[in-house]
């Protein structure tokens, strides 16, 4: 039987730019096979966007900055959150042979479970009690590494949440809701006096329960860590908000999989450069997806042809099949 070496850190930073810092760093440390490492860490008054998602789309970031806040944009896919520090993010970092998404979900509702509360897995990346969400979850991958974050609400202030937070109309007819408040709740109110403490003892004694090895977390600060050159990346304004060109033409819808947001600059009947924004958990095929399409000309059968390409498993073949299907309409419709 495998032994597997753990170790649990949380940062001292409330700032989004360094914690973010810090979760790199740590990735690119897990460098034993058998290492596994959880990371706990929190945000001051900041909405964190998904890798692919277009920042003004997604967050009233004048709103946001004038009122102190931060906007961050992180590795992993999926959509925006709103952080303060009546929320707990979590980050489960380790060797891609051990990434077990069943095994790392135990840590959490087995946390959950222990103040009280039944929790499940539900939709794509969701932790729900209630019947209302209060954990979001996303996930990130290289060649050997991974990681798989997440929030976990306790006491967070949902006007803030509705008031920098702007949820697509798409997304909301898709959910059948009336607003962000309608379908999330605080552990707190689920499980009175739960505090912010409480909660990470408990990721923290599950981690240890789950993986095995001794319950110490480590403090730490990333301020003070040496990793300027990954903080000045992370608070850049290149980074948070990248280029906005402006379009020859536009595309927009939803699929179960998440929103697509599209802009293509032409260049004589080709496409010189394809922008997708996307919430999507896998946000480096839809890197992949935009770069494909450079060079292409502006036909359904050579953009059909170009995609084709695409798509290393079935996942995210279905994924391809079904962007190309429905650019293939769009373009039929020029």
């Amino acid at each position: 039987m495998i032994t597997i070496k753990t170790t649990i850190f949380r940062s001292t930073q409330y700032n989004p730019w360094y914690n973010l810092a810090l979760e790199e760093h740590l990735l690119k440390n897990v460098v034993d096979d058998d290492h596994v490492i959880l990371y706990l860490w929190q945000n001051q008054h900041t909405v964190v966007i998904g890798r692919n998602q277009n920042a003004w789309k997604q967050c009233r970031c004048k709103e946001l900055e004038d009122s102190g806040g931060k906007l961050a944009r992180r590795l992993s896919g999926g959509g925006a959150v709103y952080h303060d520090l009546g929320n707990m993010n979590f980050t489960f970092l380790m060797p891609r042979r051990h990434y077990d998404l069943e095994r790392q979900l135990q840590v959490l509702l087995q946390a959950v479970k222990e103040q009280g509360i039944d929790a499940k897995f539900a939709g794509r990346n969701d932790l729900v009690a209630d019947g209302r969400k209060f954990s979001g979850n996303a996930f990130y991958f290289e060649e050997n590494r991974c990681y798989h974050h997440g929030t976990l609400l306790v006491d967070v202030n949902f006007d803030d949440m509705t008031k920098y937070l702007q949820v697509s109309s798409a997304k909301m007819r898709s959910k059948a809701v009336e607003s962000v408040k309608a379908r999330v709740v605080n552990l707190r109110e689920l499980s009175p006096g739960l505090t912010i403490e409480g909660i990470a003892d408990s990721v923290a004694g599950a981690f240890i329960d789950v993986y095995g090895g001794e319950k110490e977390i480590i403090d730490a600060d990333p301020s003070s860590m040496g990793l300027e050159d990954k903080y000045d990346h992370y608070a850049s304004w290149e980074w948070r908000y990248g280029k906005t060109p402006k379009f020859d033409v536009e595309f927009s819808t939803r699929f179960d999989w998440g929103e697509i947001d599209m802009g293509l600059s032409l260049q004589k009947g080709h496409i010189k450069e394809a922008t997708i924004w996307s919430d999507a958990m896998n946000p480096q095929l839809i890197e992949q997806m935009a770069s494909q399409l450079a060079g292409v000309p502006l036909r359904p059968d050579d953009v059909t042809s170009r995609l084709a390409q695409l798509g290393q498993d079935e996942k995210d073949r279905e994924v391809v099949d079904q962007f190309t299907v429905w650019f293939r309409e769009q373009l039929e419709q020029l």
